[in-house]
């Protein structure tokens, strides 16, 4: 089957600051991503104007009958409601709005999951070498971004990969020595339960840096208060004029090493995918910092952890070709 004639079909991937869509083909061993588009959440009252806006611009929007929508929150039930962004919809309406005839409906990381078995070499950077060069299952999908993400892929025989979609953002955050622990306490001030996502997302940095800075634990902000932005505090880290957006940067990466070493041990995974907005703007940052050490900092089962192979997506969008592998696994 040419190209031309190949089938074409909708992709997205629906987060709390962006929708991201694409048209993929996927017929061909490896799904191909064209007319991409980020539109900022923001700008939309719904996923179904946001769709119909991308849908719109195409020449052909006809020919779209089949689709697949990553999205960030429990995809479970006929209705979904994003987790981290006030958006919700019902399964049979989305499709019949978008006259389609196939809908699936994913979470965001179980796509970004069923992505990393497909990725080159080139789309990934090893942080941790571990004992395997090719990624083994069980494997740990995290990602840091507007929340936080984690997924577990498995490997049912030699060419079916089955992804567990999961909310293990929200576990509890387990702080370990006394400047965590006094941030544990800062963020329980302003927050009450702390779970990993208060801490390791883009606002999750932007606490930290609040925390360290000795900003109080105001549940309500006056705009002298509120956040520093998370990019500005990564961008003046990474300058390295700013030794406060160093240490809350520095911190940030320890405390997503330990969490990488937690979902290892729980998934009991030989590989472990970052995927997610946030940690590829600083990987050199990431790879010279203390993940690796707490990683492997799990007492007894440092010598297990050392032979598990961590890498960081750096694929632009692992999210819309994982969704595309999952509508093409389908069928």
């Amino acid at each position: 089957m040419s190209e031309r004639d190949s089938e074409r079909v909708l992709i997205a991937d629906i987060g709390g600051t962006n929708a991201r869509f694409a048209l993929a083909d996927i017929d061909s061993e490896r799904p191909h991503l064209h007319d991409t588009s980020r539109l900022s959440a923001d700008s939309f009252a719904s996923l179904q104007h946001a769709a119909r806006h991308y849908l719109s611009q195409l020449p052909d929007r006809d020919a779209i009958k089949r689709a697949a929508i990553a999205v960030a929150c429990p995809a479970t039930g006929e209705e979904i409601r994003l987790t981290n962004r006030a958006w919700s919809f019902s399964r049979g309406e989305l499709k019949t709005e978008l006259e389609l005839d196939d809908l699936l409906i994913i979470n965001d990381f179980g796509a970004a999951a069923r992505a990393i078995p497909a990725l080159r070499d080139d789309e990934k950077i090893v942080i941790h070498r571990g004992r395997y060069d090719e990624p083994r299952a069980p494997i740990s999908v995290i990602g840091p971004g507007t929340g936080m993400g984690v997924a577990l892929i498995t490997c049912l025989d030699t060419e079916s990969w089955h992804v567990i979609e999961t909310e293990g953002g929200h576990v509890s955050f387990a702080p370990q020595g006394s400047e965590e622990r006094m941030l544990h306490e800062w963020l329980h001030a302003r927050h009450g339960r702390v779970s990993i996502e208060r801490v390791l997302s883009g606002n999750g940095l932007a606490r930290i840096h609040a925390a360290l800075s000795g900003a109080p634990p105001a549940k309500s902000e006056t705009p002298r208060e509120r956040l520093a932005s998370p990019a500005d505090i990564v961008q003046r880290a990474l300058v390295g004029d700013d030794v406060m957006a160093r240490r809350a940067l520095a911190r940030f990466c320890a405390i997503l090493g330990s969490f990488a070493g937690d979902c290892a041990l729980i998934h009991g995974a030989q590989t472990v995918g970052i995927a997610g907005g946030m940690a590829p703007r600083f990987a050199n940052f990431l790879r010279t910092s203390a993940f690796a050490e707490r990683f492997l900092d799990k007492g007894r089962f440092a010598a297990w952890l050392e032979e598990v192979r961590v890498v960081l997506v750096t694929h632009p969008e692992p999210g819309l070709l994982g969704a595309a592998l999952a509508l093409k696994d389908r069928g």
